[in-house]
């Protein structure tokens, strides 16, 4: 059953649980038979999630990535990585307006922004072209002041304690 009414959400923060809230979404609505795209923004690597919705949710959720294998951080910017950002932005906007989809989640892209790839206005943009029934997911830190101002919910996690700092790597269907 389609939605009626849908919203924009913005899960942001210095914590751990953005990817996670939105993978979480979209389990949710994957029970209730919603349709979801998601865009992963500066990922091209390796993640658990990527394969389980590729193997095991294919039918209702399509999730593509637009990112190199390589971590992207200020100064490191190529001209693939900005070609990439602009393609995630391409297919959204199709994927959004297309009525196939019921949930669109533009993941890490406030960090995408932040970064430099894309903008705030280019997000400004997609929640502007958000048809009525299709709800918005978008993720990363450095959400912008006008992307936190234009949503409907905004969820901030903050770090209080991670055992990244005692050198625990990202772990294999925890992290990645």
């Amino acid at each position: 059953m389609p939605l009626d009414k849908g919203y924009v959400q913005v899960y942001t923060g210095n914590g751990k649980g953005k990817t996670t809230a939105a993978l979480g979404l979209t389990l949710r609505a994957v029970g209730a038979g919603l349709r979801v795209y998601i865009a992963q923004f500066l990922k091209g690597q390796d993640y658990s999630e990527v394969k389980c919705i590729k193997e095991r949710f294919s039918d209702l959720v399509h999730i593509e990535q637009f990112g190199t294998p390589r971590f992207v951080t200020t100064g490191t910017i190529t001209d693939e990585d900005l070609v990439l950002a602009k393609k995630a932005l391409e297919k959204i906007k199709e994927a959004m307006l297309s009525g196939k989809y019921d949930i669109v989640i533009m993941e890490e892209a406030n960090v995408a922004a932040y970064l430099g790839l894309i903008s705030a206005q280019d997000i400004l943009d997609v929640i502007d072209a958000k048809p009525e029934n299709v709800e918005l997911v978008i993720t990363g830190r450095y959400a912008s002041e006008e992307v936190i101002e234009r949503a409907d919910l905004v969820t901030e996690m903050k770090e209080v304690k991670h055992y990244y700092t005692k050198g625990v790597q990202a772990r294999v269907g925890i992290e990645k």
